[in-house]
């Protein structure tokens, strides 16, 4: 079935920029949706952005659009989450998540997906 691991969490200011990555292991990735959740503390677990297994397709959140940019390299089995431009709110555990899907589409909906890595913090300080 595979792993995934997310990686490139940390402390960062408001306003600052922090990339997160995904390495999944045991799997062909170029055939997998993939997707980024995060939860807040006291919160659900919210969709931030997703990619199709093509990298030619991305949906975000409207709270990250502009701000995050999801990309992906297949043939180093990683994905990506660039943050910029970060704000208090946006602070959380940070989910990778992976479905395999042969369709070039996205996926916003986190019962959508059924493999998920372990999480990363980003506290975004003021």
């Amino acid at each position: 079935q595979g792993q995934l691991v997310e990686s490139g969490g940390g402390l960062v200011q408001a306003g600052g920029s922090l990339r997160l990555s995904c390495a999944a292991s045991g799997r062909t990735l170029s055939s997998y949706t993939m997707g980024w959740f995060r939860q807040a503390p006291g919160k659900e677990r919210e969709f931030v952005a997703t990619i199709s297994r093509t990298g030619d397709r991305t949906n975000y959140a409207d709270s990250v659009k502009g701000r995050f940019t999801i990309s992906r390299d297949n043939a180093k089995k990683t994905v990506y989450l660039q943050m910029n431009s970060l704000k208090p709110e946006d602070t959380a555990v940070y989910y990778c998540a992976a479905k395999y899907y042969l369709l070039a589409a996205t996926l916003k909906y986190d019962y959508q997906y059924d493999t998920w890595g372990q999480g990363t913090q980003v506290p975004v300080s003021s």
